[in-house]
């Protein structure tokens, strides 16, 4: 971990590079307007080990205006075709089931936080306890949105998938200015689906080293592989989109995960994060029992005494009961004290 990097604490939970991967299970619009269905993907979280489910607070009057005009629809992508309104207005999780899902988590033991996209989210999270905050990419350029969660004194996790260097170290500034918990940047693609390939994972250590915080993936790519892959490489938190059922439909279904595959997920990562251990050069501890097995100078012939050992006689075989291999030339030309019984390991008092 970067010297100078703070870990995020949310509800007890340390979230650095030294403790396993928090990972996030994003219910988005995936209730698809039922709440015993978003109610049964918290549960399939935290059947799964997920750390935390994150909502989404806002409502379609919040984040655009009812509007049919040019740059008000989507023409490419898993929305195309579909006017922004009508879209959030089918994806927002209406706000009188919010207190619910707060003590649904609760029952269930699992941390809940959401992603406000307005100053008038922040109020209504705020009133619920809300222990932490996440800025869309896309939001990450609302400095009032940011000053405003700020204010809050919680963590506050961003994804980086719409702002480039310049606007990702402003917002820290502006963060950082308003007096704002601990910050953690999520590198993010905002395609959906983002391929594996225009995933860069390599940028999230850069991250970490360049701005001091706690850095993660917010994974849209389909399937588990880069996620695990990020945290090989240094990501403290994942975010995936989880569903029910794929087949089931709904805005974000296409690019999420089954309740099992989040249950793969996690055991992945935590894999992954253990497998990453500590700088040990060549051989490991685990395999000291396995060095017998190595080669080693052995007779391969009866050797009378006096005889002069030769290629012919010794040879570097398994075990490695005996002299090392690098002794080879230097144990050529010498002459057997005693006779060496074919099989036996090389011993320098054999012969000097």
């Amino acid at each position: 971990m970067n010297a100078k990097t703070i870990p995020l604490l949310i509800e007890g939970r340390r979230i650095c590079e030294d403790t396993p991967p928090y990972v996030i299970a994003e219910l988005s619009g995936n209730h698809n307007g039922d709440i015993n269905r978003a109610y049964s993907i918290m549960e399939a979280a935290k059947h799964a080990g997920a750390d935390a489910v994150k909502l989404q607070t806002y409502t379609a009057d919040t984040l655009t205006i009812d509007h049919d005009g040019p740059g008000f629809s989507i023409h490419d992508g898993p929305w195309a075709g579909r006017n922004l309104y009508d879209l959030y207005q089918e994806a927002s999780t209406p706000w009188e089931w919010h207190e619910k899902l707060f003590q649904k988590g609760r029952d269930l033991e699992i941390t809940v936080f959401s992603s406000p996209f307005d100053e008038t989210a922040v109020d209504l999270l705020e009133e619920l306890g809300c222990p932490a905050y996440k800025i869309a990419s896309f939001e990450a350029v609302d400095f009032p949105l940011l000053e405003k969660v700020a204010s809050t004194r919680k963590p506050v996790i961003v994804s980086t998938g719409m702002v480039d260097q310049t606007e990702i170290g402003e917002l820290i500034a502006c963060l950082r200015e308003a007096a704002s918990g601990e910050i953690a940047l999520l590198h993010c693609v905002s395609e959906y689906p983002a391929l594996p390939e225009s995933s860069n994972l390599r940028s999230i250590q850069a991250l970490s080293n360049r701005y001091g915080v706690v850095v993660g993936l917010s994974d849209h790519t389909l399937g588990t592989v880069t996620s695990v892959s990020a945290v090989a490489l240094g990501a403290s938190i994942i975010e995936k989109h989880v569903t029910l059922s794929r087949s089931d439909g709904g805005v974000d279904a296409a690019f999420s995960l089954e309740p099992h595959e989040l249950k793969m997920l996690v055991a992945d990562c935590n894999t992954a994060w253990s497998a990453k251990g500590e700088i040990v050069i060549g051989r490991q501890e685990a395999a000291e029992g396995n060095k017998k097995y190595r080669r080693s100078l052995y007779a391969v012939m009866d050797i009378k005494k006096g005889e002069t050992l030769s290629s012919d006689n010794i040879r570097s075989i398994r075990p490695g009961y005996g002299l090392e291999p690098k002794s080879y030339k230097d144990v050529l030309g010498h002459k057997a004290k005693f006779d060496i019984a074919r099989g036996t390991p090389l011993d320098w008092r054999m012969f000097r």
